[in-house]
């Protein structure tokens, strides 16, 4: 299932003009960062390492430029951003639910590491003031990052509050997903003190030390342990 989707159209490498559009945008940032947030940093993170040096701190200024609602002066990055798409190519980008994970598709395509960037950037402009904030710190973050898009990344994306193995459940639905990992009844009305109970007894169910096997056993802990912060926050 597609969560979040950023359509990219641009300039081939050989063409005499250099432009960059966006089509399609469909960014959710609720709760934040949401899933447009976590896809739009990821974008980030695989091309920003491709910038040449030259460009990063005109990148870093146009940011902050749209962090502040400002006006952006044409060309960044040595591209044109235009809302005409006649004549460009597109590439798209997702994030995608497989059954409990988070998964990206990045399309590397024919465009460029910095049409990329700039659609990252300027999908963010038409946003709200709090989610483009949001935004614009996710996709800093994604600059930064060097490593693969795994759970690791998505977790830094969140602020680390969650575990690397993060479900996608525990973004769209935190307290619920809080609740099933515990095993207690969504409807329930529980207290602070049923759930320091129901997480003592899943960790000893989920312990290694009580039988329970070894494999997978650090990220089942984890996840007790962030349903139980959730749920007594």
């Amino acid at each position: 299932m597609i969560v979040a989707e950023l359509e990219v159209f641009h300039s081939r490498p050989v063409a005499p003009t250099r432009r960059v559009a966006i089509g399609h945008a469909q960014l959710p940032m609720d709760p934040p960062p949401g899933y447009g947030a976590v896809l739009l940093s990821a974008i980030a993170a695989t091309f920003a390492p491709m910038l040449v040096p030259e460009l990063a701190d005109d990148y870093t200024k146009l940011l902050r430029q749209i962090d502040r609602g400002q006006r952006i002066a044409q060309p960044r990055l040595r591209h044109r951003f235009q809302q005409d798409r006649i004549g460009l190519t597109r590439s798209t980008h997702r994030l995608m639910v497989e059954g409990p994970r988070l998964r990206f598709r990045i399309d590397k395509g024919t465009g460029t590491p910095e049409q990329f960037l700039l659609a990252v950037a300027y999908a963010c402009a038409p946003m709200a003031v709090a989610d483009r904030a949001a935004a614009i710190a996710a996709i800093n973050v994604g600059v930064a990052w060097r490593g693969a898009l795994d759970g690791r990344f998505v977790s830094r994306v969140l602020g680390g509050s969650t575990h690397a193995a993060m479900p996608a459940l525990a973004m769209s639905d935190p307290v619920g997903w809080a609740m099933r990992i515990l095993g207690i009844e969504t409807d329930a009305k529980v207290s602070k003190v049923a759930v320091q109970r129901r997480f003592r007894e899943r960790l000893r169910d989920a312990h290694p030390d009580h039988g329970a096997k070894n494999d997978g056993a650090a990220e089942r802990i984890a996840d007790l342990a962030e349903a139980r912060r959730i749920l007594l926050a």
